[in-house]
């Protein structure tokens, strides 16, 4: 439930970096090279299931859900922080940790500006 305008906005931009990192975790298992010896369909699966398991309340904009998909997030962030370093840089590793990062913070504004009005949670 999207309490305020601001909460529709990062509501919003969390989608957009959520799906950039979906796009871009499925164009990394088949660029630069595939990976020899690997079935694609298992790679996509340990790659995407974590986060597609968020979907639903990424696109409702439920704050349990997003505080859950942010746990998940930091892994892959620090995955992708650690590829990047150790390859110097590599284009891929490094766009997933900026995305991972960026999908990571504006969750949590999101979860901030979202808080429920504790008067109405109080039922007055």
């Amino acid at each position: 439930m999207l309490h305020t305008p601001n909460a529709r906005m990062t509501n919003r931009l969390t989608i957009a970096l959520y799906l950039a990192t979906l796009v871009t975790l499925t164009v990394t298992t088949f660029w630069p090279a595939q990976v020899e010896g690997v079935s694609v369909l298992l790679m996509l699966s340990v790659k995407l299931l974590p986060l597609l398991a968020f979907i639903i309340p990424v696109f409702r904009g439920h704050n349990r859900g997003y505080i859950w998909l942010s746990f998940v997030v930091i892994f892959y962030f620090t995955q992708y922080t650690v590829s990047a370093w150790l390859s110097e840089g590599a284009a891929a590793p490094l766009i997933l940790a900026i995305l991972t990062f960026l999908l990571f913070t504006v969750a949590m504004i999101h979860l901030k500006v979202n808080r429920p009005d504790p008067a109405a949670a109080a039922g007055e």
